[in-house]
């Protein structure tokens, strides 16, 4: 039992990621292969991060955003678990029927009540979506659901402007932005390639 105005001790949520990455809304060079790799992402206290805007990416996030491999990420998140930067870990497989949603699940507490998570935007130089520091308490008590538009993101770690381009490391890494091209910006308005829903368990 849980006094009012007090969040309980830790609280479960499913993770549902759906995609708006279509040849209907991001039309240009839109490629048939179009797909995201699996969710990996934590919960964590504030001042971690996996991903922050005007910072170069780290390893695991470069990895992430080239490769859709969950690895060495998965390493540095478990490395700010062992710091106590970071409650959990969580991961789901590749999203590719974009008719359908992928799902997962993290747990939060008091400690750890921030949700951080991304995932490569493939076929892409460098391109990720995913969402970072998402509270999902409320009002001292926890929300029953939360939906934000997932937009696209450049990491920094590779040069190439197009869905298919040849790699081409960057050295010195730069900063991730948010994604820039005609890909993901139309008419002056960013268009999200998705959703991202947080449902209380």
């Amino acid at each position: 039992w849980v006094e009012p105005g007090q969040t309980p001790e830790f609280d479960e949520y499913t993770v549902v990621v759906k995609s708006r990455w279509t040849k209907a809304e991001h039309p240009f060079e839109w490629p048939s292969a179009a797909h995201f790799s699996g969710v990996i992402g934590a919960s964590h206290k504030t001042g971690y991060s996996i991903f922050a805007i005007d910072t170069p990416p780290t390893p695991g996030l470069e990895n992430l955003s080239e490769q859709g491999k969950h690895t060495p990420l998965d390493a540095e998140i478990r490395a700010a678990i062992a710091a106590g930067s970071a409650g959990t870990l969580f991961e789901s497989g590749p999203l590719r029927n974009f008719s359908d949603s992928v799902m997962t699940t993290v747990k939060v507490d008091d400690a750890f009540p921030l949700v951080s998570l991304v995932m490569m935007v493939a076929p892409s130089p460098d391109w990720f979506t995913g969402v970072r520091n998402v509270d999902l308490s409320e009002n001292g008590a926890w929300a029953q659901s939360k939906t934000l538009d997932l937009v696209a993101y450049d990491s920094g770690g590779d040069d190439g402007t197009t869905y298919l381009a040849p790699d081409k490391d960057t050295n010195p890494k730069k900063p991730t932005s948010e994604a820039a091209t005609p890909h993901f910006v139309i008419n002056g308005a960013v268009v999200p390639v998705g959703s991202v829903t947080f449902i209380k368990k």
